[in-house]
């Protein structure tokens, strides 16, 4: 059996430019990943098969498999590579669905590294980002896990800046929010948005990397916070725990995170946001 984990992805910033022919949108990022999240199995089989357990794994029951992200990168990566056999996929949802955070995308990130371990699959990295770009615009991000600046629509990478040791904690008021009428709404706001400019991040410590992120900003949110309010109430319980270096909403929403220096502060904002009947998560971020 081949596990693999699909975390969270959290976009530091998020600027958004205009939109393009293809229907997407240019933009600037920095991906980062916790270090829990959802997972994938995988073993050998005759053919392919999905279940989908875990705390979240009801959101997903309801849509016809042939939706969900695992098992159309499953199912490309069959078809493209010719592998004559199948596997038994196992994702273990729990992380919540329609959340800003990426979790479909790294599903389906784990399950394509997953396959190409299991089928012995000989793929380049180009190919396989290529492959993965067909499934969605921030799966080739998802696949390393690692800081990764992110232009283009998405297809665009290059690595992310070498970041201090850092914890976060994720908060979603377990509702979900699609990402289409976000988008729709910044286009009605913005009908001729400027190129999207990266931050550059020097290197240093903490104090570097709030500098820096201070000077960022995620475009969607306040179109975000106009349909779901309880966004504002996330951001401003992030910014006054102890500790919080910057609190920001990621990706489409409605999850917000805040950046903390210690395992130790990162749990106790959990605590509150749990307490406060939101899901919440700590969790150290992948740094190299």
């Amino acid at each position: 059996m081949i596990a693999e984990h699909a975390p969270a992805k959290i976009n530091l910033y998020l600027h958004i430019g205009p939109l393009r022919s293809d229907g997407l949108h240019d933009l600037a990022s920095l991906f980062v990943f916790t270090e829990t999240g959802d997972v994938i199995r995988a073993e050998q089989a005759e053919a392919l098969s999905l279940e989908v357990k875990g705390p979240y794994a009801d959101a997903l029951k309801s849509a016809p498999v042939e939706d969900n992200l695992v098992w159309r990168a499953a199912r490309l990566l069959q078809e493209l590579s010719g592998a004559p056999h199948g596997a038994a996929i196992t994702l273990e949802k729990n992380l919540p669905v329609a959340a800003g955070i990426g979790g479909g995308s790294a599903d389906a990130a784990a399950t394509l590294r997953a396959l190409v371990k299991l089928w012995k699959i000989k793929l380049s990295d180009s190919a396989l980002s290529k492959l993965a770009f067909s499934l969605g615009a921030d799966v080739p991000a998802c696949l390393a896990r690692a800081p990764v600046n992110v232009s283009g629509a998405g297809e665009i990478l290059s690595p992310g800046p070498i970041l201090p040791p850092i914890w976060c904690c994720l908060v979603n008021p377990r509702t979900p929010m699609s990402t289409g009428p976000i988008f729709r709404d910044f286009d009605a706001a913005n009908p001729a948005p400027p190129q999207p400019q990266a931050i550059r991040f020097a290197r240093g410590g903490y104090d570097a990397l709030a500098a820096a992120l201070a000077a960022a900003r995620n475009d969607l949110e306040p179109f975000a916070s106009e349909r779901a309010p309880v966004i504002a109430e996330m951001l401003a319980m992030l910014r006054a725990a102890p500790g919080a270096l910057l609190a920001r909403m990621s990706g489409s929403g409605a999850t917000c995170f805040a950046l903390f220096t210690s395992a130790a502060a990162a749990s106790r904002a959990a605590a509150k946001a749990n307490s406060a009947g939101w899901w919440a998560m700590a969790s150290a971020l992948h740094v190299r």
